[in-house]
């Protein structure tokens, strides 16, 4: 036991910073790789060279020499035809990866998603239409999804307006946005218990808060009595918010600004190895 002991801890004590950076940048080419291709037909390729990769192992395994010499001669040729296979995927990808930039595409594929729901949320505010949107962060949010109406797709004015018009059949709830996909529709969420909630505040501003009191999400709500737009952060709710302060406050809050991001990470490395200096990490 203790030899095993050990040898784990010559084998961390082994390990270089480099090593740990070198998986890391791996790591994220195979996440990127794997997100930029599911949902295409070179997903489903994928899945077939799995399967091809599968049968090579077994018979490695059960020492099959027929099979093992088949998959020998293919080896020669297979990055040829995984370079043809995969032409119009790679081609799209290095197009794409060319015009933005990867990290870069992320941020505008955020900020088109908080553009679109500011765009509806001003459309059903100056009407007076009720809307109740919540923003998944680090929490997830899957325990307030059971009987909701899965949607799955962008997050686009029309489809947001669609969904909270009055007498359709998903206008009654929530809406939950999640990785810049609308996810669930006609959510009904947990209310406050808050006593010092001003008692003109309706059950969708109860709902909001309430959601943002038990998880770490953001709610936009409109109301459709006043046609004002609040947002409920932190159990805590802003109300009466014009569309230019609305934008910084979710840009800031679901970090869509690279420079946002930069802080929040350089902050909680510069809170890192202040406890790394003084010990404070072993505990």
């Amino acid at each position: 036991m203790f030899e095993n002991f050990h040898w784990i801890v010559d084998v961390v004590s082994s390990i270089r910073w480099n090593d740990v950076l070198d998986i890391l940048i791996v790591s994220v080419i195979i996440y990127y790789l794997l997100k930029f291709l599911i949902g295409t037909r070179g997903w489903q390729i994928l899945i077939g060279i799995f399967l091809i990769l599968s049968v090579w192992l077994i018979a490695r395994i059960l020492d099959l020499r027929t099979v093992l010499w088949i998959f020998d001669n293919l080896w020669s040729v297979g990055i040829f035809l995984i370079i043809v296979l995969f032409q119009p995927e790679l081609r799209r990808g290095l197009a794409k990866l060319g015009e933005t930039g990867l990290f870069k595409s992320l941020f505008l594929s955020r900020k088109k998603a908080v553009d679109e729901v500011i765009r509806a949320a001003t459309f059903l505010a100056e009407r007076k239409i009720g809307a109740l949107i919540v923003f998944e962060r680090s929490i997830d949010l899957d325990n307030y999804t059971e009987g909701c109406v899965k949607i799955n797709a962008d997050v686009s004015i029309e489809l947001l307006i669609s969904i909270f018009i009055p007498q359709t059949p998903l206008h009654d709830g929530a809406v939950i946005i999640r990785d810049q996909k609308i996810a669930t529709a006609r959510c009904f969420l947990p209310l406050t218990i808050n006593p010092n909630i001003p008692q003109n505040i309706g059950t969708r501003h109860r709902a909001g808060i309430g959601i943002s009191e038990e998880t770490d999400a953001v709610a936009l709500i409109v109301s459709e009595e006043r046609g004002e737009i609040s947002l409920a952060v932190d159990g805590k709710l802003y109300r009466n918010l014009d569309s230019i302060t609305l934008k910084q406050k979710l840009m800031d809050l679901l970090e869509v600004n690279p420079s946002t991001r930069y802080e929040k990470l350089k902050k909680k490395i510069q809170k890192f190895l202040d406890r790394f200096r003084t010990g404070k990490w072993k505990s």
